[in-house]
């Protein structure tokens, strides 16, 4: 769920300004001019004990086909085996398409917010249901049979007799493992109410899972609102965030790509189920009446602002033909790039044609700044 005012964390003048941008965004101001500027702030960041962009351009390609959905739960609640059903039978369509559009198989499956339990009917403990046993069998089943790993987002029941509920995403690996949980740190508030998500309780901590294709984040729905998991997950390294919702909203998500340098994907109840780039784009989108977004990334991979020596990446595509892929957006002035060739890396190619990348452009221009006296660098 996704509902009430945003309220941000204003601990440091650099969370000021990421604020101050996310209200840009969402007045329509473009998400890449707004985070780029934030990208130049990283110096500050660093001195203030802040983690900067990283690249991964040096490393050899990485693909990796996300699976995503955009599926509602609203009505009466079918039952714990018909629901598992339905929800093994999205896996497959993923699968499937996966297997049609590139030729194997899928890694990553990411289902919407609560998925396996649906709404909350009553009471948090009353919407609840343990992972272990049937659910865990199901999903174990699945992620064998289909060979990839799938964000299982639902109601848990931890502790009946504590009456503990979380809201969470379990990751389930290739073999049927439980790689690990996350637990929704912000529920949601209904506006005139006390009440987070009708009992449930919040978690603790952001974990980041070590995946055989890179790093995997998540967060929840409204945690969307606030800074802390997001910077936590930059913090720690993540590459891909899986965002299981409620809301299909695409402003802030976005933002958040860029800001923190990492894809995300939404998989939600309406409207839209995206992925973003670190550009801040969306890379490719799934609306009713279709269900189910498959998409191949590539974690490895370069981001570039305009030069005349680039060319809008053509520069590239004469020396290095299908070896290089790109997406170039010349409104925003910045593409992103990967390399097809795993003896050739992204980061060696932009060198050969003299190109620098965006994080480190933005550095050399501002220690001149910083050597000129101007404000704020």
């Amino acid at each position: 769920m996704a509902v009430g005012k945003k309220v941000s964390r204003e601990n440091s003048p650099l969370q000021s300004s990421r604020l101050s941008a996310v209200r840009l965004v969402g007045a329509g101001v473009s998400a890449i001019l707004v985070s780029t500027v934030l990208v130049a702030l990283s110096g500050q960041a660093a001195a203030a004990g802040e983690v900067a962009v990283r690249s991964t351009s040096n490393r050899p390609p990485r693909k990796v086909i996300v699976g995503t959905a955009v599926q509602s739960f609203w009505g009466e609640y079918p039952g714990l085996e018909k629901r598992l059903g339905q929800l093994g039978g999205i896996v497959d369509r993923m699968a499937d398409d996966a297997k049609m559009k590139y030729g194997r198989g899928l890694d990553l499956a990411i289902l919407p917010e609560v998925a396996v339990t649906g709404e909350i009917a009553g009471g948090a403990v009353e919407s609840s249901v343990p992972f272990e046993g049937r659910v865990r069998e199901a999903f174990a089943r699945k992620a064998r049979e289909q060979h990839c790993y799938i964000v299982v987002p639902m109601y848990l029941l931890e502790d009946e007799g504590k009456k503990i509920c979380s809201n969470v995403a379990i990751l389930v690996g290739r073999q049927g493992e439980v790689v690990g949980i996350y637990r929704k740190l912000h529920l949601a508030v209904p506006v005139g109410s006390d009440s987070m998500e009708r009992g449930m309780t919040p978690g603790k901590e952001v974990p980041v899972f070590g995946c055989d294709f890179g790093k995997l984040g998540m967060q929840i729905c409204f945690d969307m609102e606030y800074d802390y998991g997001w910077e936590e997950l930059a913090r720690k390294g993540a590459e891909l965030v899986a965002w299981p919702t409620q809301s299909p909203q695409t402003a802030e998500p976005a933002f958040r790509a860029k800001q923190n340098r990492f894809y995300i994907v939404s998989s939600t109840w309406r409207n839209n189920a995206s992925i973003f780039e670190p550009t801040g784009r969306i890379t490719s989108q799934v609306k009713p009446p279709e269900q189910v977004l498959v998409q191949e990334i590539d974690l490895s991979y370069a981001l570039l602002p305009w030069s005349g020596k680039l060319r809008n990446g053509e520069a590239l595509r004469e020396k290095y033909g299908e070896r290089v892929g790109f997406r170039y957006y010349e409104a925003e002035d910045c593409g992103i790039f990967w390399s097809n060739d795993p003896s050739t890396t992204i980061g060696q190619m932009v060198r050969s044609i003299g190109v620098a990348e965006e994080e480190d452009e933005l550095q050399r221009i501002q220690k001149l700044y910083h050597k000129a006296g101007v404000p704020g660098s």
